[in-house]
Formats: structure tokens, sequence, C-alpha cells
């Protein structure tokens, strides 16, 4: 059997890292969604929050589990027994982001393998920061995060959501 992390802060989850999710899982036995518990950004949710919202968002595939992880991304991999790490890239920017971060995996843990998903074109420009800020702007988010995130937005981000 083979196991894959598909490892991030999701704050929130979007539908572009749903559509990553699910085409993972369409390729590996299991998929983990691992949310890293502390990353060195502002968070909007804690990361239970996080876990919830990924887990409502991803419910309906068998073979996903979500959960929150601290410390190197590859030991939480060997503790789960992963193979293979999930990424998912947008643009040239992610890409050279994300070749200095396998690079180093690759160091840490030379048995684990990365595959890169192409972000899908209709997600292309969707992070989770420019979510905030649309939502936070009054911005119609409804087509870019699964409803039960969108509601959690507009309660986290208040009056002007």
């Amino acid at each position: 059997m083979t196991v894959a992390v598909y490892a991030g802060s999701f704050d929130p989850i979007t539908n572009g890292h749903i559509d990553i999710a699910k085409r993972a899982a369409a390729i590996f036995d299991k998929v983990i969604i691992g949310i890293y518990d502390r990353p060195q950004k502002n968070l909007l949710f804690t990361a239970s929050e996080r876990v919830e919202l990924a887990r409502k968002s991803l419910a309906n595939i068998p073979n996903i589990t979500v959960e929150a992880y601290s410390g190197l991304t590859v030991e939480f991999c060997k503790k789960v027994g992963a193979r293979v790490m999930v990424r998912g890239l947008r643009a040239i920017a992610d890409f050279e982001y994300e070749f200095e971060i396998a690079m180093m995996n690759r160091k840490l843990s030379p048995d684990l393998e990365l595959v890169c998903f192409m972000a899908n074109l209709q997600y292309q420009f969707l992070s989770s920061s420019v979510l905030k800020e649309v939502t936070e702007l009054g911005g119609n988010i409804e087509s870019l995060v699964p409803a039960h995130v969108v509601k959690a937005l507009k309660e986290k981000l208040g009056k002007h959501a």
C-alpha cells in the first residue's frame, strides 16, 4: 500500500487544495492531509479548526485522512509510513520554493519521493492568503472554497466579510 502525505498549513483549505487531494487520492492507496500546527505564518485558524475544516471538506473521499502534526514534515511522513510527499504547484514562484524544500527533504529522507501536481487552471491564482484578504474586504469567495469554509471565514473576519 502506497501512503502519501499532502502537508501544509491549510489556513483555510481551498478548492485548489481539495482538487490536489482528490487527484492524489485517485493515484495513491492512502492520502494523509498533514496540517502543520505551527507554521511561521500569521494564522487565522487554530490547528484544530484547520483540521476540522479539512475533514469536513474531504469527508466523502474514503482514502483520505486528516491529521495535525508538528516538527519536520519528513519525520511526520516516516511516522505515518508515507513513501510519497504530495505538493501542488501554481506558478514559477511555487516551483522555486518547492524545489528548495524538496532538495532539503531529499537530504533528510532520501527514500521519500516528491510528486507535484500542477494546479487546475481555475485555481492557479488561489492562495489562502489572497482568499482571506478578499473575504475581509467583502468579496465573493463562494466558488473558491466549500460553503462551511465561507461561513468559518466570515465568522472569523467579522462584520466586513
